[in-house]
């Protein structure tokens, strides 16, 4: 695989399997996006945002690597989908929204609080009057390490001729944050192995301190939504915020 085809592949494997959520982003996006585009912010290879798309919801995709925005594009072809490349903390698209959502624990990836309140005023600016901000979170994140205790599932996937596992093997305790450990795994036709590791940083943020940081960017706290856990994946908050 090239570096570009594998960026799109792990991440794929890693999240695409992901569809617990998907109900609550189409029934966010029937009460509150109107006639404008929702906002999908950290939209990868377009998990959310193709969903929302099959549904008639103009989508405009945002995400930092503009690699995996080039794979959405492709698999967007005839749907209402635009791309943006850039950073959340400093989003400047020259419109507003009625819904901004940020999926997959997104609003985790910011380095701490101030690059969360950075967001947080930079959505501001891109909401609608009455939009609203709908951002997940994972919580609480508790440290696992698979040397002790039985691992997740492993998550399966394939690039061509090439067949790739993603495990989870730990989630270390940093204080302010933690790091999600995997293991990826890609077996070539000819028997061609590899293993290398990969590591997330998610910072520990509860609801309530990200509703108190959205009311410091002058945002209101509305009522939150749960996205339940599955035998795979842990529970989480869909906190939301509205101008």
């Amino acid at each position: 695989m090239t570096p570009e085809e594998a960026a799109i592949a792990w991440h794929d494997v890693e999240n695409g399997a992901y569809d617990i959520d998907l109900d609550v982003w189409h029934a966010l996006a029937a009460a509150h996006a109107g006639s404008e585009p929702v906002l999908d912010v950290g939209a990868g290879t377009g998990r959310v945002a193709l969903h929302l798309a099959g549904l008639g919801f103009p989508v405009v995709a945002f995400d930092t690597e503009e690699v995996l925005l080039r794979a959405l594009e492709h698999r967007a072809e005839g749907l209402p989908v635009e791309t943006a490349v850039g950073d959340a903390r400093t989003m400047d698209l020259g419109r507003r929204f009625g819904l901004i959502i940020a999926p997959m624990q997104t609003v985790q990836l910011l380095d701490g609080p101030e690059g969360r309140a950075a967001f947080l005023r930079a959505a501001r600016e891109h909401l609608l009057p009455g939009g609203v901000l709908a951002s997940a979170i994972a919580h609480p994140l508790e440290g696992f390490d698979a040397s002790e205790v039985d691992p997740p599932a492993p998550d399966f996937g394939e690039s061509g001729d090439v067949w790739l596992v993603s495990r989870p093997v730990a989630i270390r305790d940093e204080g302010h944050r933690v790091a999600l450990v995997r293991e990826r795994e890609a077996v070539e036709a000819d028997g061609t192995r590899t293993v290398e590791q990969d590591v997330i940083h998610l910072d520990r943020l509860a609801p309530k301190t990200l509703e108190e940081e959205g009311a410091a960017a002058g945002l209101q706290r509305a009522r939150p939504v749960l996205v339940p856990a599955t035998d795979d994946y842990i529970a989480s908050t869909v906190v939301m915020l509205h101008v």
